[in-house]
């Protein structure tokens, strides 16, 4: 059978949620590693079995494993010729994970949770030794967050958009057994949303015996765009002119990220620094979206390499000195 969970907290098998809790209480005070200095290695050991012990007894499915199967039946190693039974502890060979997907094009990353199983881990203080708080009071620790990219296109950034992931992970039980589930999560990306943005999806990574699912963080990345660059909420795109257009006058004709086109005259003359801004042509502000950037129109010109010595007199006569 193993480890006995009931001689560990010192309570006989007819005991209740309280008779448990007060066992536990009275027992992770005894071998806390604080007040065993002289044996820490021993008192370090005791203190996970007891908690161990708790988060399975405290838990009515888990406890019922353990009074017909044992240790073995909590940890997964259910005899084989049990029905269903197969402690296989893995989809992928243990390995785990969820895929995300967009609803059309797969990322193709393993979104694994880190980590496996309950129990105390001890941690350093400011005294030498700690415990791990959560689970000291039996809470299943919960796995770190698992970070992923989420591209996005200009277009999408500018006008909003919905996106469909599928997520793929792996679900194992308290006998071993793993199954592999899929799902479809929305994520409503904001208009005006900026690079580095995150958005946490809770709980979707694999799900483990004793371990609460890692969240799944994805940052917004912005995908390069063909025009236009992002200056914080204001668009800009650089236009190649002639030294001819930028002295005697340039049309600027674009498509916005929202499809409509946009002409722009310029009578002026257009000097190497000059700039074109056009209030409310930028992105929205997501926490005031009345408010919109500019769209800034730059000039590359682009000069003669050699000119004659007609056109220089020409030049000369019309241009002042």
């Amino acid at each position: 059978m193993g480890i006995d969970y009931y001689k560990i907290l010192e309570v006989d098998r007819s005991a209740t949620g309280e008779d448990l809790k007060k066992a536990y209480k009275r027992q992770a005070k005894k071998w806390h590693p604080d007040k065993n200095l002289n044996s820490m290695e021993e008192a370090e050991s005791m203190f996970r079995l007891i908690s161990e012990a708790y988060a399975v007894l405290s838990d009515p499915n888990k406890r019922a494993i353990f009074d017909r199967y044992g240790e073995n039946g909590v940890k997964g190693k259910l005899p084989t010729d049990d029905a269903g039974a197969s402690g296989s502890g893995g989809c992928r060979g243990g390995a785990g994970g969820a895929t995300p997907q967009s609803a059309g094009n797969g990322f193709g990353e393993s979104f694994g949770s880190p980590g496996s199983g309950g129990g105390t881990r001890s941690k350093s203080s400011s005294r030498g030794r700690g415990v791990d708080t959560h689970a000291s009071y039996g809470v299943p620790r919960k796995g770190k967050p698992i970070h992923r990219n989420l591209a996005c296109t200009l277009e999408e950034l500018y006008k909003g958009t919905t996106k469909r992931l599928r997520i793929s992970r792996d679900v194992v039980d308290l006998a071993g057994n793993c199954r592999q589930v899929q799902e479809i999560v929305s994520i409503d990306v904001q208009a005006g949303w900026k690079k580095g943005t995150k958005i946490t999806v809770p709980k979707k990574g694999n799900v483990e015996p004793n371990v609460t699912p890692a969240d799944i963080v994805f940052t917004i990345d912005e995908k390069r765009h063909g025009v236009y660059t992002r200056e914080g909420y204001n668009l800009v795109v650089t236009q190649k002119i002639s030294l001819l257009e930028a002295l005697t006058g340039y049309t600027v004709n674009l498509v916005t990220l929202d499809g409509r086109n946009l002409t722009v005259p310029i009578n002026r003359v257009i000097h190497p620094r000059y700039e074109e801004v056009i209030a409310r042509e930028g992105l929205p502000n997501p926490k005031n979206p009345t408010k919109k950037g500019s769209l800034k129109i730059r000039f590359y010109i682009i000069f003669p390499t050699e000119l004659t010595l007609r056109q220089k007199d020409v030049m000369k006569t019309l241009l002042p000195a």
